[in-house]
């Protein structure tokens, strides 16, 4: 199994590079720095099911301080004030500093089910859900920057479950247990696919949730995940015209 450190050098490079190629492709170099760290910091996510350690502290302590900086924006454009946002933001901070944590070390066993593909698509979407209601474009380049973050450290543990010995690939038993869509135990499964259902349907309906907290945005610029499907639906019918 690959350690702490191979994990974070590994997304961390993942990052600078990812990073370096939305700045060539014309993204802002703030939203690319921000892509960049969260990827960095995403390889740490899958060993939040470690019983203890430094992935877990780590993470966990940078969840709670960068969550809520992501949701300030989206707060003020619902129009509440900096008092009601700095409760919110406060709460926010308080429950994954000290309950995810907790939640996590109780009800999570080292390889399940938050080592997993289904695991790295709740963790994006979770990024997508957070972030602002701007430009879509920018939202997905930092929801894709979290999934290849937590791809890097499940793909790594996969590789160093295989060595080389006397001329031949050996297996350990702990091959297959990251890069997986289905655990061993039912009850994590469902729950599993279930977060990420209700992750997904929260994403797509994005964009009427937030009008009925009476926000609206300028139909011009795609803000949701509806707008994008929307506007690549209407792209590919002129392509075909």
């Amino acid at each position: 199994m690959a350690d702490f450190k191979t994990h974070i050098t590994v997304s961390t490079i993942a990052g600078a590079l990812f990073g370096l190629g939305g700045y060539q492709s014309g993204m802002p170099w703030e939203s690319c720095v921000i892509a960049g760290g969260l990827c960095a910091v995403s390889g740490m996510l899958p060993d939040l099911d470690s019983d203890s350690g430094i992935p877990l502290r780590e993470a966990v302590a940078f969840a709670a301080a960068f969550v809520p900086m992501l949701m300030v924006s989206r707060l003020e454009r619902v129009g509440l004030s900096h008092e009601t946002m700095l409760l919110i933001t406060g709460g926010i901070y308080f429950f994954l500093r000290f309950g995810i944590a907790e939640l996590f070390r109780r009800y999570t066993v080292h390889r399940g089910m938050w080592h997993s593909l289904p695991a790295a698509f709740i963790a994006a979407l979770f990024v997508f859900l957070v972030s602002s209601s701007e430009n879509i474009n920018l939202r997905l380049f930092k929801t894709v920057a979290v999934f290849i973050g937590f791809m890097s450290h499940i793909l790594l543990d996969e590789i160093w479950s295989v060595e080389f010995r006397r001329g031949r690939y050996v297996f350990k038993h702990s091959f297959g247990t990251a890069l997986k869509f289905w655990g061993e135990n039912r009850i994590p499964n469902l729950m599993t696919y279930a977060l990420l259902i209700l992750l997904g349907v929260l994403a797509y309906h994005d964009e009427g949730i937030m009008q009925r907290f009476g926000y609206q945005h300028q139909h011009n610029i795609p803000h949701t995940a509806t707008d994008w499907f929307n506007m690549v639906r209407e792209q590919s019918g002129n392509w075909i015209r």
